[in-house]
């Protein structure tokens, strides 16, 4: 009887507790509403009350597995205009314990850019209104929010100049804030790096609501924010970055193969041959089912590019008519939206809620033996399966240290592999989830190990989340995630962590912990 008695009076007090808590939540929460109307425009707030809510939370959403009814929503949305609204927002914050979230194109993997895997009251400042790209022709830089689009940076550029570029992603509706803050590359990375590798300068709002550029944030930060991943730091405004030159034409390719035509056979040679090629050449492959594309850009005319394909990779038989002249700009429709795609079309940010997907990541420091290329094909043929994309290292990428940014894959890998699944509304995509699971198990032996690297833009709970002990996030949960994406710079990303924001205001479900050192 004592014994129910106590296990009552614990039940009661429980729910005191809970009852009380959730009331000094809706206080804090009252509180941070008032504090934001107070020094932001009205407009540009959208409480879970305001009609226009759901379609500017969905308007970003690129993954509706990451948006169900079960999703937990953020108290509100915020869309600043200017720095200070983003600075009153994390002044808000902070005083009314409501933690922030950070979207600026909404590709990341997991959504964490606008959800939580927690029940926890939290906003989001989604970047959407402070897009702008400015281009310094003759500096050879730009200046851009971190809103803004890959397209919208690309097509900026383009307007300037027809031989510059910027060395980035392929898909044009990337959040330039995302991309950057984790590491960025795409059809130029073998020329010129990571989109990293080209920043010179940041703005940030940190944990107390400054507003500071590189040298007033320090170069232990500057180096954490580029490639450290998102919503660890602070809030990167925007960025400063340098141009690199293009000739006035490229070359593009698709070119397919099947299994019928040795495709086999070809990629056991494309993998050890494509990191090794001249820097002006960039042989990407993407493969599904019994085939595979091999996607190509050529800095330079077909003419030059023939003899030099027919010399090192005739496998392949590349001849005049697979060849696509253009100019830069327009190959960046022509590789991710189609053929018959225009400039124009990059610029078009709208999104889709009809495909689910999940993705997760490797990297290949050794060659495929052929009959491990063998077993991916038959894994490829299975029912339910998804695509495996790689792309070629070499160049430019792996000539840094691996020390030189956060992002650490450099020399010594051959490729980098993404797999992805997709399925429908009318699936539960459990069968293709499951093919995403066995596959990356079997892949194991063939990739990089001690850590198994994974590329941080291609987020991946399932490699593990954070613990928060205290009101920290715990290190030592962080470390088995992040030195898969970081390897030995995890570290350094830790000790950044705790110049800028050691109360680990800024967090999410894969954030950098705060390590602080000790005196």
């Amino acid at each position: 009887m004592a014994s129910s008695r106590s296990l009552a009076l614990v039940a009661l007090l429980y729910s005191l507790l809970s009852c009380y808590a959730f009331v000094a939540s809706l206080a804090s929460s009252d509180g941070f509403l008032q504090c934001l109307s107070a020094a932001i425009p009205k407009q540009l707030l959208y409480t879970q009350s305001s009609p226009s809510f759901t379609p500017v939370l969905v308007s970003s959403v690129r993954n509706p597995r990451l948006f169900t009814p079960t999703t937990v929503r953020p108290l509100v949305i915020i869309t600043p205009t200017i720095a200070s609204h983003v600075q009153s927002a994390v002044i808000c914050g902070r005083h009314h314990v409501v933690r922030i979230r950070v979207r600026s194109g909404g590709h990341d993997y997991e959504g964490l850019s606008y959800r939580s895997e927690r029940s926890e009251v939290f906003a989001v400042v989604d970047l959407n209104m402070m897009r702008s790209v400015h281009v310094n022709q003759g500096a050879g830089t730009a200046s851009i929010d971190s809103g803004a689009t890959l397209g919208e940076v690309y097509y900026a550029i383009s307007k300037v100049s027809k031989e510059l570029a910027f060395a980035a992603g392929l898909c044009p509706t990337i959040g330039v804030g995302g991309h950057l803050s984790g590491g960025g590359f795409g059809m130029l990375l073998r020329k010129y790096g990571a989109a990293i590798d080209s920043v010179l300068d940041a703005t940030l709002v940190d944990a107390e609501g400054r507003l500071l550029d590189k040298k007033a944030m320090g170069k232990d930060v500057f180096w954490a924010i580029r490639g450290g991943g998102g919503e660890s730091f602070g809030i990167v405004l925007s960025w400063k970055v340098k141009l690199v030159p293009v000739p006035p034409k490229v070359t593009m390719f698709k070119l397919r193969k099947t299994i019928d035509e040795g495709v086999v056979d070809i990629l056991t040679k494309w993998q050890v041959l494509a990191p090794a090629l001249p820097e002006d050449l960039f042989i990407r492959v993407v493969m599904q089912k019994g085939e595979a594309e091999f996607q190509s850009m050529y800095l330079g005319t077909c003419d030059k590019l023939l003899p030099l394909m027919g010399s090192r990779f005739p496998e392949l038989g590349l001849n005049q008519a697979h060849c696509k002249e253009m100019t830069w700009i327009q190959s960046v429709p022509y590789i991710y939206l189609g053929n018959t795609a225009t400039v124009e079309d990059i610029l078009n940010r709208t999104t889709s809620l009809d495909t689910f997907n999940k993705a997760t990541s490797d990297y290949v420091r050794q060659a495929i033996p052929k009959d491990g290329w063998v077993k991916i094909f038959a894994f490829l043929a299975k029912p339910n399966a998804g695509i495996m994309i790689t792309d070629p290292y070499g160049g430019k990428i792996s000539s840094l240290p691996e020390s030189a940014t956060p992002f650490p894959h450099r020399g010594g890998v051959l490729f980098n592999i993404q797999y992805m699944n997709f399925w429908s509304a009318a699936t539960d995509g459990s069968a293709q989830t499951k093919w995403l699971k066995d596959f990356y198990a079997f892949m194991g032996p063939y990739v990089s190990n001690n850590p198994r690297q994974a590329y941080v833009n291609y987020r991946d709970l399932d490699l593990g989340e954070n613990v928060v002990v205290g009101n920290v996030t715990s290190y030592k949960a962080a470390k088995v995630w992040g030195e898969k994406y970081y390897k030995s710079n995890f570290n350094r990303l830790a000790f950044a962590k705790g110049k800028i924001d050691p109360d680990d205001y800024f967090r999410n479900e894969q954030s950098i912990p705060p390590m602080v050192a000790r005196k």
